[in-house]
Parts: C-alpha cells; structure tokens; sequence
C-alpha cells in the first residue's frame, strides 16, 4: 500500500519509518539537527506546497529520506489506516 503526503507524493507504507508532528518535534534540539543535517545532504524534500505541519521520515535501501508535508501527523495516520489517497 501507499501512503499519500500531498501535493501528489505518495511513498510505500513499507518504507516508512514514523510520522512526526513539526511543532511538537522542533522542540528537540536533536530532531532540530538531524533535520538540519538531512536538508544539508539534500534528503528533505518539502512537498506541502505552502507551511509545513509534519514530516515523515522513510528508509529506503539504508537512505533515509524526509518528506515535508502540510498535513497534519493525525490526517496521515488515518489515511495510512484506511489507505486514502486524497
């Protein structure tokens, strides 16, 4: 199955390791890094088209990707649940 982000970006469900609410993480001075570090090696790509509610973080092939999406870490887990796409 997949799993839609928004602005039409879907990624497998397998490769998914977490889904994180933005406000509640950017607290995390470790999470503030590890995001700052992964947008320096090019791995964040932002696909919410407008302000950022949450990111998820996937592995694929031992790379992990950050995909930065407008909707919000509740919206996506439904939809992970009931496999809606949009």
């Amino acid at each position: 199955m997949y799993l839609h982000l928004g602005q039409n970006v879907v990624v497998p469900q397998k490769i998914i390791i977490g889904i994180f609410e933005l406000d509640n993480c950017s607290y995390s001075h470790i999470t503030r890094k590890f995001l700052e570090k992964a947008e320096k090696e090019g791995r964040v790509y932002d696909v919410s088209g407008e302000l950022p509610r949450s990111f998820v973080l996937c592995e694929e092939n031992g790379k992990h990707t950050v995909y930065l999406s407008q909707l919000s870490s509740a919206t996506l887990l439904k939809r992970s649940e009931n496999n809606v796409f949009d």
